[in-house]
């Protein structure tokens, strides 16, 4: 009997994860969209998703409803989905409309990343504090295994603004989601953003994964205007 070919990556990799597998990162930068930078109407955000040497892996549009987006702003649900090079829909992001405020615990941000889609593999939950951006990174089993810790302040001028990533207890820092600094330019008249996320090499790629969905979710939260 012939011998089956092995596969050179892990048989519980979801497809279009791959990529994943030998990358300690990501570089996040938001495309410009006239309509937006010019009428002040926001539009549904798109997305180059970059290894750490600059070569695109993914593609993420954001889809979201056009009434929702005028009434609840930044809060409005929304779907992002993610595609590779080939044009393929790899992972799937949603969000429900929920609040921001931190005054309102019960009804906290949530973000759901499905890879492929439809088929759940992590979850970010925004966890109360009356001064600082705080999120658990989830399994498929809703089991944490990450937390995010931001700054009190979230404004910055020519440096960039920090969240850690920290293991459950809080006692190391394995790593960062950062928003860097565009330019005076573009951080006064647009809101397009540029992210970065480091993480270990050997963290599993559903964990990776999430934690992209964070970079969104917390770019949707905090760094985003209201429609105008």
């Amino acid at each position: 009997m012939a011998e089956q070919p092995v596969s050179p990556f892990p048989t519980n990799c979801p497809p279009g994860l791959e990529h994943l597998l030998e990358i300690e990162g990501f570089l996040i930068h938001q495309q410009l969209e006239l309509v937006e930078a010019l009428l002040g109407f926001e539009t549904n955000n798109k997305y180059e998703v970059k290894n750490k040497i600059g070569q695109q892996i993914y593609f993420a549009a954001e889809a979201s409803n056009l009434c929702c987006k005028l009434i609840c702003g930044s809060r409005r649900s929304f779907k992002i989905h993610i595609m590779d090079n080939m044009g393929t829909e790899v992972i799937c992001m949603r969000r429900s409309v929920r609040c921001t405020s931190c005054w309102c615990p019960c009804c906290l941000q949530k973000l759901e990343v499905q890879a492929p889609p439809g088929e759940p593999i992590g979850y970010i939950v925004q966890k109360w504090h009356p001064c600082l951006p705080k999120f658990v990174i989830q399994d498929e089993n809703k089991a944490a295994v990450l937390k995010i810790r931001g700054p009190c302040c979230l404004s910055s001028c020519g440096h960039s603004i920090n969240f850690k990533i920290k293991n459950l207890d809080e006692s190391k820092t394995i790593g960062k989601i950062a928003k860097n600094w565009s330019g005076m330019l573009t951080e006064v008249l647009t809101d397009v953003d540029n992210f970065e996320i480091d993480f270990p090499m050997t963290l599993d790629v559903r964990i990776k994964t999430t934690l992209l969905g964070a970079c969104f979710l917390i770019d949707l939260m905090y760094f985003e205007r209201r429609p105008r």
